[in-house]
């Protein structure tokens, strides 16, 4: 059985010595300095594809097989990375969602929205957070743009943030991060993903931007610490979209939507919730499964949800993209139909991530 990506940090923590559950049964950290870097957009099944692009990733140890809640996105991966929970319970739902009790607005989680205070949408204390009261060092080595965001505040604050906007400024800080233990080294990089939402998996930008983090991997390891353990993840997989759909099906019932082409939120108008669901399931036939609130709350599709606010954030009805379908929302069908690599919903393509470790 699968495990999920929600369980990666509190287990890692764990090892540190943090009351955490170690769900993933990982040994302790004996040189109590350990780092987790996530690469934006690497599913599982892209690795083994293009493996040969890629030796030091190929060569390191695959510790479990692994998957991403739903939706498949890096927004809602990302905040199960520093909170350790399901979506239904950090309630980041997706790439966009409504703004409940607002005049109709989305938030963006990744750009966000100056009148939304981070904190208060997502109040959970962070696992980095926690691990800084409990005497571990926590940094987060990410390009320096993110510094003080919304999302960073939301999900990922605790950390000391050390600003890093290429592979050498990387090394450099997590030298720093690593000098006192026990210590918690947070990596993100985005290359991956941009080049596939661009070009697609495959691509040669897309293998050009695999080449280049892989390379840097095998310079991480080359430079790690006796002790150190290294771990690789994701936040996501991707598939090439050939089958877009413009969604301007029952646009009079449509107040907003929300998420992103692989996974939709839909929020209706009060008028048109009831028999909503059968009315789009008819509309889209095999094009996505349509899921109602209740539904995907009785099916636990985001995890249990144990907070009005989460249910607030959820659109009446979720759609979710079959094949290589991309659902196009009307006013933005330019900006994404121009995309060939897409995430989001329930693919293996999508779902799967690595889970790699390495230990110096």
């Amino acid at each position: 059985m699968n495990k999920s990506l929600w369980q990666i940090t509190p287990s890692i923590f764990n090892t540190l010595g943090l009351n955490t559950e170690n769900s993933l049964g990982l040994a302790k950290s004996d040189g109590a300095r350990e780092i987790l870097y996530l690469i934006d957009g690497l599913g599982l099944l892209a690795l083994e594809k293009y493996r040969n692009f890629a030796p030091n990733l190929s060569a390191m140890n695959s510790s479990h097989q692994m998957q991403t809640a739903f939706p498949a996105t890096t927004a809602t991966s990302i905040s199960s990375i520093g909170l350790g929970s399901l979506p239904g319970e950090h309630g980041m739902l997706g790439y966009t969602v409504r703004i409940p009790y607002s005049d109709n607005r989305l938030l963006n989680a990744l750009k966000w929205d100056a009148r939304v205070d981070a904190r208060t949408w997502q109040p959970t204390p962070t696992l980095f957070e926690r691990a800084m009261q409990a005497g571990i060092n926590v940094s987060n080595i990410s390009a320096a743009r993110y510094e003080g965001s919304g999302f960073t505040e939301a999900v990922l604050r605790g950390a000391t943030f050390r600003g890093a906007n290429n592979f050498d400024a990387m090394r450099y800080e997590l030298q720093n991060a690593l000098k006192d233990a026990p210590a918690f080294v947070y990596l993100y990089s985005n290359e991956v993903d941009v080049a596939g939402h661009q070009d697609g998996v495959g691509s040669d930008s897309w293998i050009t931007a695999l080449s280049a983090i892989d390379n840097f991997v095998g310079q991480l390891i080359s430079d790690l610490p006796a002790g150190t353990r290294l771990w690789v993840t994701a936040d996501h997989g991707m598939v090439n979209s050939e089958q877009p759909v413009i969604l301007n099906h029952f646009s009079d019932e449509v107040a907003l939507l929300g998420g992103e082409p692989r996974a939709r939120h839909i929020y209706l108008h009060q008028h048109a919730i009831n028999g909503a669901s059968a009315r789009w399931k008819d509309a889209l036939g095999d094009l996505a499964q349509v899921i109602s609130k209740q539904e995907a709350v009785d099916t636990n599709l985001f995890g249990k949800v144990n907070s009005s606010h989460t249910l607030d954030r959820m659109g009446d009805l979720i759609l979710i993209a079959n094949s290589d379908v991309t659902l196009i929302e009307p006013a933005r069908a330019v900006q994404e139909s121009a995309m060939v690599g897409h995430h989001g919903a329930l693919s293996d393509e999508e779902r799967l991530i690595p889970f790699l470790s390495h230990l110096n």
